[in-house]
């Protein structure tokens, strides 16, 4: 299916004032835009996003596996609840990559109904980015659209970018990622039986498959919350390969605190709050027993200085 054939399945019983982009966590930068494109579309027109599921790198570069910090769903979520009332999702292609900027402006003017475009600080559309913002409104006089631009969001200094959430997270700095996103990182999967090597040691983990793509933070110790039907508790975490015991695969654990219950075979989210530690060998099981206790309480005070009166089920 071609992408005006995709975009037709969308085509709006309204103008739209619109933007397109990855849109990857919907970071405050994201929020900063869609909060301009909100104002701008007022009453008499639909704020919709076009956002990608995947990342152009993908076609340019093939044999690319880029990690994303939400899935195409979370993400859908994510831009309904900042006030986008028409969310378009599709899958970027080589197809679309061979899209001119002029076929790009027509079929948004026209399937889309569009009165005005938004781009962010990087916006360029069509093949080969010929559509930076002067080509754009030259098409906008065209076809009968305005086109406006949005600085970026800048916190400390630094423009909150995607990539500077993805590069805080994997160096495990988790509290940074928070503050870029807007809300904690989180990671969603199904609880999946393991080897059971935390309940020998007094401290039983949830084993989770997580979504394949979702960016992992760096490997430690962290303290988080972990959504279990719709409740959240206590929680600390460890990411890594366990190298007290030679292993090698990467997981993720979470010991979930004052729970009693069966958890395989629910979903469960975990949220990341604050690293307690890096990874560390321990020279003997009752070494690791000790720092276990310890990242356990360390995790505890943690979220108690995090914790909300709008948490609800706390462990």
């Amino acid at each position: 299916m071609s992408f005006s054939q995709r975009l037709a399945g969308f085509t709006p019983d309204k103008d739209t004032v619109l933007t397109v982009g990855v849109f990857d966590g919907v970071h405050l930068g994201h929020r900063h835009l869609l909060d301009h494109l909100i104002d701008w579309a007022g009453s008499a027109c639909v704020p919709a996003v076009i956002t990608f599921s995947n990342r152009p790198v993908t076609v340019f570069r093939p044999g690319t596996f880029p990690s994303y910090l939400t899935t195409p769903e979370h993400k859908i979520g994510l831009l309904r609840e900042a006030g986008i009332e028409l969310v378009i999702s599709l899958e970027f292609t080589q197809e679309l990559s061979q899209v001119s900027a002029r076929r790009f402006a027509e079929l948004l003017s026209g399937t889309m109904r569009m009165k005005g475009l938004v781009l962010g600080p990087d916006s360029a559309l069509g093949q080969g980015r010929e559509g930076d913002l002067a080509y754009m409104r030259a098409e906008g006089e065209r076809l009968g659209f305005w086109v406006r631009p949005v600085p970026p969001l800048e916190i400390n200094g630094q423009p909150v970018k995607s990539r500077v959430v993805r590069e805080a997270l994997v160096a495990g700095d988790v509290a940074c990622g928070a503050r870029l996103l807007g809300r904690n990182h989180s990671l969603s999967g199904k609880v999946v039986v393991g080897d059971q090597r935390g309940r020998t040691l007094g401290f039983p983990t949830a084993n989770l498959d997580i979504h394949p793509g979702l960016l992992w933070p760096g490997d430690g110790i962290y303290a988080t919350w972990a959504i279990i039907g719709g409740q959240r508790h206590l929680s600390a975490t460890s990411i890594g390969v366990r190298p007290t015991f030679g292993l090698t695969q990467r997981l993720v654990e979470v010991y979930v605190m004052d729970f009693s219950g069966d958890l395989y075979g629910q979903d469960m989210t975990v949220e990341f709050v604050e690293k307690v530690r890096n990874q560390e060998t321990f020279a003997d099981i009752d070494t690791l027993i000790r720092r276990i206790e310890q990242d356990v309480a360390n995790s505890r005070a943690v979220l108690a200085r995090a914790a909300s009166p709008l948490i609800e089920g706390e462990g």
